[in-house]
C-alpha cells in the first residue's frame, strides 16, 4: 500500500527490514550476543552517567564531554537495537515509514555528535596537557557546555535536510530493505527519482563532519605529542600519554567501523553483504559497550567509584 503527498512525494505505509540477509536460519542464536552487549552498553552507560551526576569532584570538562559520550550511546544503541532484537527474535520485520525516517534521523544525527564529542574530548586533552595551569580558566563549564550544544545543533541542522530531501522522494513498489535497521543510503536505494542531489548532500555531511572532527583530532594529537616528548623526565611522559590512552581507543572504536561501513555502502560492491550487514550493526553497538569499559578501566576516579559501590563503601 502507497500513500501519496500532493503531486511530488509517494511512500509507502511501512517497510520491511530483513535483519541479517544469509543467516535467517541462525536469527534466534544471534539475537543473544547482540543482546549482551546491548544490555553492557546500557548499564555501563547508565552507570557513567550516575557516577558523573553523584560525585560532584568529577564535575571537569573530560567527565561532562564523557557523561555527553554516555548520552550520545545510549541514543546511539538504543535507536536500533530492540527493533533488531524484535526481528531476530520475534520475526518482526515490519516498520512503519515515520518510524523508519526517525530511525535514519536518530542514526545519522547522533553519529555526528559522538564524532564532535571525541574532538571535544581531543581538544580538553590538547588543553590539560599543553595548557595545565590554564585548563580550568580556558574549559569552564561553560564553555563546556556550549561546546556541547554547538556539536548537537551541527548534528540537527546537517541531518535534517537530507531526512526531509528523502521525506519528499518517491518510492518504488519494493520495500525490502536487507539490513536490520533503517539507514540512509540503504533507504535511498528504494526511491524511484533521481537521488543524486540527496548522495550529494550525504557526502558533504559525511566528509564535513568527519573530515573537519578528524583534522582537528589529528593536529590535537600532534601538538600533544610534541609537548610530551619536550617533558624532562620518562614518568611524566609516561603519565600523560596515559590519559590519552583511553580517548584514542574510544576514538579507534568509533572511527574504523564507522568508516569501513560508510565507503562500503557507497563503493565496496565486492563486499560480502553478510560481513557489510554485520559489521553495520557492530558499528552502532560495539562503541556504545566498548566507551564505559575502556574509561571504567582506564580511569582511575571512575574505576575506584565503580570499586566502591561493589564493597559498599563510602566514597
Amino acid at each position: 500500500m502507497m500513500l501519496t503527498l500532493g503531486n511530488s512525494s509517494s511512500h509507502p505505509v511501512s517497510f520491511i527490514l530483513i535483519g541479517i540477509p544469509g543467516l535467517e536460519n541462525s536469527h534466534f542464536w544471534i539475537a543473544f550476543p547482540f543482546c549482551a552487549m546491548y544490555v553492557v552498553a546500557l548499564i555501563g552507560n547508565i552507570a557513567v552517567l550516575h557516577i558523573i551526576r553523584t560525585d560532584h569532584t568529577l564535575h571537569e570538562p573530560m567527565y561532562l564531554f564523557l557523561a555527553m559520550l554516555a548520552i550520545t550511546d545510549l541514543i546511539l544503541s538504543s535507536s536500533t537495537q530492540p527493533k533488531m532484537l524484535a526481528i531476530l527474535w520475534f520475526h518482526d520485520h515490519e516498520i512503519e515509514y515515520h518510524a523508519c525516517l526517525i530511525q535514519v534521523f536518530l542514526i545519522h544525527a547522533f553519529s555526528s555528535v559522538e564524532s564532535g564529542v571525541l574532538m571535544a574530548m581531543a581538544l580538553d586533552r590538547y588543553v590539560a596537557i599543553c595548557f595545565p595551569l590554564h585548563h580550568s580558566t580556558i574549559l569552564t563549564p561553560s564553555i563546556v557546555c556550549k561546546l556541547g550544544a554547538v556539536v548537537m545543533i551541527r548534528g540537527v541542522l546537517w541531518v535534517s535536510p537530507f531526512c526531509f530531501m528523502m521525506s519528499r522522494m518517491r518510492f518504488c513498489p519494493n520495500k525490502v530493505i536487507p539490513q536490520s535497521y533503517c539507514e540512509h543510503m540503504a533507504v535511498l536505494k528504494l526511491v524511484c527519482a533521481d537521488t543524486r542531489a540527496n548522495r550529494g548532500y550525504g557526502l558533504f555531511v559525511a566528509f564535513s563532519v568527519v573530515g573537519f572532527d578528524m583534522i582537528v583530532i589529528s593536529i590535537s594529537y600532534v601538538m600533544i605529542l610534541r609537548a610530551v616528548l619536550q617533558l624532562p623526565s620518562g614518568e611524566a611522559r609516561l603519565k600523560a600519554f596515559g590519559t590519552c590512552a583511553s580517548h584514542l581507543c574510544v576514538i579507534l572504536a568509533f572511527y574504523i567501523p564507522a568508516l569501513f561501513t560508510f565507503l562500503t555502502h557507497r563503493f565496496g560492491h565486492h563486499v560480502l553483504q553478510v560481513v557489510h550487514i554485520m559489521l553495520a550493526n557492530l558499528y552502532l553497538l560495539v562503541p556504545p559497550m566498548l566507551n564505559p569499559i575502556i574509561y571504567g578501566v582506564r580511569t582511575k576516579q571512575i574505576r575506584d567509584r565503580v570499586t566502591q559501590g561493589c564493597c559498599g563503601k563510602d566514597p
